[in-house]
């Protein structure tokens, strides 16, 4: 079915299309869906990628910027030189496929375990984190004036968002609220420099090759803030899988981040960074609550988010280790 859907939507934009093949469901949820697939076309198949929410389904949740944005925001970073995949199509309403857009496939791996341990990443591991640095340096660069309607954030306004999800689920954790009171005594205040951010740049988000980063994915809660925060939410142990004295998601150091991204014309405050490594963490912790506590209550009981749930315990363990390290 979706694939007689697809086959008429690439025929309006791609010039000798004949068709589409091979769609598989890549991942999805209540609300939005990947699709890998290929244009047939008699100079070779074309991989592509449909990213939407289908038919029937509302506006984007508060958090999110909504796919729309998502896809400027893409082909924003593409034109720019960023390792983006490039935007063939944003969808219509005459496509039938609902809200979303197409495109192009990147080659590559995103699950961290693979990247870490197999050896067809060995010479890429040294070089990520650099690299990383270049581009995160990159995105906070993307031009204001050409940026869609984002909304806004401030440290300020996260501590208070995170106490109030938390205290929702009455479940009290003392390491919790040891970390939101070091995190209201140590409000950096107003960043000097308010940039996009893009909110989730990690592992599972990054298209890795054996020369390293391919792609940036998922824009879908980029903002605008304090530019401090990519750098802060990379860092944090639990996107390391295991390789803790590696801060960098589990393959590179904090200095060869900054040094990418000063390479690259920015300059890094390691003392907000720092402020927003502890942040993600317990953004995290308190995002694990919530996934055990809709496992809990319902409605999705879920063995995956049974599983995410009993994770809040380690970003517990690791808010220790940020905030009362041992000497």
């Amino acid at each position: 079915m979706i694939e007689t859907e697809l086959g008429r939507c690439v025929a309006s934009f791609y010039p000798g299309a004949t068709g589409v093949t091979g769609a598989a469901k890549l991942s999805g949820g209540a609300s939005q869906e990947t699709w890998s697939f290929d244009i047939v076309h008699a100079s070779g198949n074309v991989g592509a990628i449909l990213r939407r929410a289908p038919p029937g389904y509302g506006a984007a949740p508060g958090r999110a910027a909504g796919l729309d944005a998502e896809a400027t925001l893409m082909q924003l970073a593409h034109d720019a030189g960023l390792p983006s995949p490039k935007v063939m199509h944003v969808l219509t309403p005459d496509d039938g496929l609902g809200r979303g857009f197409i495109m192009a496939r990147v080659e590559g791996e995103t699950i961290a375990r693979k990247i870490l341990r197999d050896d067809e990443f060995a010479n890429a591991r040294p070089i990520l984190a650099r690299q990383l640095g270049r581009v995160i340096a990159g995105i906070h660069g993307l031009p204001r004036a050409k940026l869609p309607q984002l909304r806004s954030m401030t440290a300020t306004r996260e501590i208070e968002d995170l106490e109030r999800e938390y205290r929702s689920f009455n479940w009290p954790r003392p390491v919790f609220e040891l970390a939101l009171r070091w995190l209201r005594d140590h409000d950096p205040g107003p960043s000097s420099e308010v940039t996009l951010v893009h909110g989730d740049f990690r592992h599972g988000n990054l298209i890795i090759g054996a020369d390293g980063v391919r792609a940036v994915l998922d824009w879908e809660l980029a903002h605008f803030g304090d530019p401090m925060e990519d750098l802060g939410w990379i860092c944090v142990n639990s996107w390391r899988f295991g390789e803790i004295d590696k801060p960098v998601g589990g393959f590179g150091s904090r200095e060869d981040l900054f040094a990418g991204y000063e390479e690259a014309g920015r300059r890094a405050d390691p003392a907000r960074v720092m402020f927003w490594e502890v942040m993600g963490t317990l953004r995290w912790g308190v995002m694990c609550c919530g996934m055990m506590q809709r496992f809990r209550a319902g409605p999705d009981h879920s063995m995956e988010r049974a599983m995410i749930g009993r994770r809040a315990s380690e970003t517990e363990i690791d808010l220790l280790r940020l905030l009362a390290p041992r000497a």
